[in-house]
């Protein structure tokens, strides 16, 4: 007789800050956390190098239909370049590929290297990405040994600074950088602009905005949690789903307007900055986010599933 126990998954909605550890790919994460919650449904808002570590926003049920919101938001790391070696994935996970002697640096070369990495650039990714082409991830076709030209596309770094050195081969730095930003195309350029290569051996991401002071949970915690048989211990992890939220503008419906939205109606509302608000009920709980438009009427864009009962 087959005695294993089924899983009994569960509506689980909000967002949990993880604190990911290295070694573990960002749906490994997500996979981890998700059956420590058993929850249903769940989603991460964008991928973090199996290297690296830190603030992983992951969304549990209704909190997925904002996860892609959260995508292109503002980020900030700390990492570690080794100088000296160029790897295949542009980090210490990868193969060498060329080690090169490091001539002596003081600061001031380091920054003249910096300066052009900072503000709107042209970056290639690296060849061992998540970044797709044809519909596949350039890691894919990597591992099976296939040619690669990684595309270079536009992205934004608002800050890069060194915060620190040790001996002759690494630098502590911190980056602040917009969606799409690979620190490890930033190290790679870096090394080449000194003339003797680098790689990233360390990378922690610090925050995602709108999260910039997150207060973040490890997975041992979480375990931890899940050991004692508390669901509600768990649940009290999590932020919730208007915490993603905060960058947006704020409408609020009365009853009788929060009902038609949740029948997929428009509805009036207040005058203001055309573009989607989120969409609050009388209850003072977030129903979804709406298209607002420059008449004052407001269209059901992605609606929570509470919304049909009016929050």
């Amino acid at each position: 007789m087959n005695t294993t126990r089924k899983r009994q998954w569960r509506n689980v909605d909000g967002i949990l800050l993880l604190d990911k550890p290295q070694g573990l790919s960002s749906n490994q994460a997500l996979q981890q956390a998700r059956h420590l919650f058993r929850a249903e449904k769940g989603g991460h808002t964008g991928s973090l190098d199996p290297l690296a570590t830190g603030l992983l926003p992951l969304c549990f049920g209704e909190a997925t239909k904002i996860a892609g919101l959260l995508l292109g938001a503002r980020k900030a790391y700390t990492t570690t370049a080794v100088l000296g070696l160029t790897t295949d994935s542009d980090d210490a996970d990868g193969a060498p590929l060329r080690e090169r002697p490091v001539p002596e640096f003081d600061d001031a070369a380091i920054e003249a290297a910096l300066a052009p990495l900072r503000g709107t650039i042209r970056q290639r990714a690296p060849i061992y990405s998540a970044l797709k082409q044809g519909g596949e991830p350039l890691y894919a076709k990597a591992r099976r040994g296939e040619a690669i030209e990684a595309p270079e596309r536009e992205v934004t770094v608002h800050s890069l600074s060194l915060t620190g050195r040790e001996g002759a081969r690494l630098l502590h730095l911190q980056v602040e950088c917009g969606s799409g930003t690979y620190v490890r195309s930033l190290v790679r350029d870096l090394g080449e602009a000194l003339g003797c290569g680098a790689h990233v051996a360390r990378l922690r991401r610090l925050w995602v905005e709108p999260f910039l002071q997150p207060q973040m949970i490890t997975l041992e915690r979480l375990r931890e949690l899940a050991g004692e048989g508390s669901d509600r211990a768990l649940d009290e992890c999590l932020l919730p789903i208007e915490a993603g939220l905060s960058g947006f503008g704020r409408v609020e419906l009365d009853a009788a307007a929060a009902a038609r939205l949740g029948r997929g109606q428009a509805v009036p509302c207040e005058a203001g900055e055309p573009g989607l608000v989120a969409v609050f009920g009388e209850a003072g709980r977030c129903l979804g986010l709406g298209l607002r438009q420059g008449e004052g009427r407001l269209q059901p864009q992605r609606l929570f599933r509470w919304a049909a009962q009016g929050g």
